[in-house]
Order: C-alpha cells, then structure tokens, then sequence
C-alpha cells in the first residue's frame, strides 16, 4: 500500500518533525518507508529520514504493509502535510 504527500513544513523535514513521523510509525507493527528521489528508508529511522534533506514543497511516498497499513499511511501523512 502507498500514499503519496506533500511535505508541508516550511523548513522540509526537519529534526522535530522527523522524530513525530519516527514516534508515529513505531506505533503499529508494520514494515513502513518513506521513498524520495529513487532513495527508500525506513521510517522508524530517525538517522535515515535525516539523511534524505527533504526540503518543503517537495513529494514524497510513504509504503507500508501489514495488519495496520492503511492507519500507519494515513497517520504519517498528516504529520508530514501539517
């Protein structure tokens, strides 16, 4: 399952809001990245979101499978598109 977004932030994905989406996605018991220019990290990696430098603006898509897929997506989304 995937879900493209937005990320929103006006400073990209910084160390605060790479630590809400790693909180968020250690919640549910899913396999869960995050892929942006042909890069794809796990989301549970704070180290690994960093190392991407997503500035604001730009799409992303989040991938994740598992029981809890759809909520896991749709949790991060909002996070990522605040």
């Amino acid at each position: 399952m995937t879900k493209s977004v937005v990320v929103k932030s006006t400073v990209g994905l910084h160390a605060a809001l790479a630590a809400k989406v790693v909180q968020a996605a250690s919640k549910y018991n899913v396999d869960i990245n995050l892929i942006y220019n042909d890069k794809t990290i796990d989301v549970k990696s704070i180290l690994g979101l960093m190392s991407l430098a997503i500035p604001a603006g730009e799409n992303v898509v989040i991938e994740a499978s598992g029981d809890q897929a759809s909520q896991a997506i749709d949790d991060i989304a909002t996070i990522l598109s605040k």
